[in-house]
Order: C-alpha cells, then structure tokens, then sequence
C-alpha cells in the first residue's frame, strides 16, 4: 500500500458512478480523475494481487465488468472497497488513488502487455484458486 506522504493532495469529493463503473475523485490540487472500477480491482494493492513484493504479482484477468459494491472509510487516510466478484482486501491511499488516477495511461498500456504476454484478454476467467500460501491483508 502506498503510504501518506506529507503535503500530498487529498480527496475533496467522492463519487461512485456505479453505471459506467467508475469512481470519480477530486483533489484538493485540482485534479479530477475518474477511474475506472476495473482499474482499481486489476491494480489493487492487497497481497493477493501485489504479492509480498516484486514479482509475486497475479495477473488479474475477467474483471471487465466488476463493479463497488460498498467503499469504507479506513481512518483519515484510505479507502477500502469491495468489488463484485468478493475481493475486499485492498486497502486504497489516497495516494496510490491519486497514482492510479494520474497514471491511467500507462498502466492500462502495463496491463494490456501483461495480458498478451500471458495469452489472456481482459475478459479471459480467472484461474480456479489451488489454494493460497498466505492470508489476505
């Protein structure tokens, strides 16, 4: 989970637009973004899709049209949603929702070359689960 840095821009509005499946988020710098509800679930930074560290990412694939359906306040400083298809262990900074709003362009471009080199399309299911080495956070 990105962490609180000092003097970074906070959300001054939330809003889920649960029809096109966006969250829409405004910053106290001005920034506007509306990211996408699939965005969030393939990036999301719990360790069942991040992993405990660099390369023990799993490729999220199927999540084209998973939607909120709840978002709760985690203290003064996160976010933490649950998706349709039951992930809700991501707990969401307003930093790294602030990353993931300024950096939608290259990470959707991320996502579709990690797709391709895995053979998957966005819509492709996802694995069973054979079981898990370690709890969700």
């Amino acid at each position: 989970m990105a962490g609180l840095q000092a003097g970074a821009p906070s959300p001054q509005n939330i809003t889920i637009h649960s029809l096109s499946r966006v969250l829409e988020v405004s910053f106290s710098d001005g920034a506007e973004f509306r990211i996408p509800f699939e965005l969030m679930r393939v990036y999301s930074p719990s360790a069942e899709v991040a992993g405990h560290g660099a390369g023990q990412e799993t490729l999220q694939t199927g999540k084209r049209e998973v939607t909120l359906t709840g978002l709760e306040p985690v203290g003064n400083y996160a976010v933490q949603p649950s998706f349709s298809d039951g992930h809700e262990s991501g707990i969401f900074s307003w930093d790294y929702l602030y990353f993931l709003g300024s950096q939608q362009d290259k990470l959707w471009a991320d996502y579709t070359a990690r797709l391709a080199a895995a053979g998957a399309t966005r819509d492709t299911p996802m694995p069973a689960k054979a079981g898990s080495s370690c709890a969700s956070h």
